[in-house]
């Protein structure tokens, strides 16, 4: 398997694979974020060297994607921000605002469904952190998406995150990975992604029914949905962890 680092600057068809060839990867309602009208498809008009894929040239099959934006970021956890929603705005902000980038944000590392298991999420990372240096930002900003805390939806996400196995790494295996590979827990949020729809969207993207109003669990949702039907509403804030990395201190 032949892997190379490819750009939506360089390859921008690539990107027509993306929703089928990363089908199912995430959970379909994560495909529905507030903030995705306002700017998902100005991520490859406006910054189109933070898009890469990892691209199978023996195979012509994409293995993995990062997206990624560059934003201001004054080095205290405090000015972090809640999580990704925010992130992206301001992103886009300090961009029209003509503000120099300090700090490169990972919006998505995802791996192919037939390619995971293998390590490319390391590999994701290290090319984030690439990125970064190839900008001239000194640090990677992830907001992590832990793959656990969909098992544990009623525990505060600033507890989950401290959770460590015996040996004292963190308990969640995306966390773990990214302190392994020299990131920094830096924060934890309540308040990441915000995702509203129709309580008929929602129960078409969780397979569920939502009777009356009140607060559900549901299939991979990392924290309760709130349905009140007398609005026809249904509003979820994803949680999420930031781990910070230095761009030019990565851990083979």
């Amino acid at each position: 398997m032949a892997l190379v680092l490819v750009r939506h600057s360089e390859r921008p068809e690539l990107w027509d694979r993306i929703p089928e060839r990363f089908a199912g990867v995430v959970p379909e309602y994560n495909l529905h974020g507030d903030i995705n009208g306002d700017y998902w498809n100005r991520l490859f008009d406006d910054f189109p060297e933070f898009q890469f894929v990892l691209y199978d040239d023996e195979h012509d099959t994409i293995a993995g994607a990062g997206r990624s934006l560059p934003r201001t970021w004054d080095g205290a956890a405090a000015d972090l921000g809640p999580g990704l929603d925010d992130s992206i705005a301001r992103a886009f902000a300090d961009r029209d605002a003509g503000r120099a980038p300090d700090a490169l944000c990972a919006l998505g590392i995802e791996v192919a469904q037939d390619h995971q298991g293998r390590g490319l999420s390391k590999v994701l990372l290290d090319a984030m952190s690439d990125t970064a240096r190839r900008a001239g930002l000194a640090t990677v900003l992830v907001p992590v998406r832990p793959t656990w805390k969909e098992r544990y939806p009623l525990v505060p996400i600033k507890r989950y995150a401290a959770w460590t196995r015996d040996d004292g790494t963190p308990f969640d295996p995306w966390i773990r990975t990214q302190v392994g590979a020299g990131g920094t827990l830096a924060a934890a949020s309540g308040r990441s992604s915000r995702i509203t729809g129709t309580v008929a969207e929602w129960e078409s993207w969780t397979g569920l029914a939502f009777p009356e109003d009140g607060e559900y669990v549901f299939p991979g949702g990392l924290a309760p949905l709130r349905v009140d039907r007398a609005r026809d509403l249904a509003a979820y804030w994803e949680p999420g962890v930031w781990i910070t990395h230095r761009a030019g201190d990565r851990r083979s």
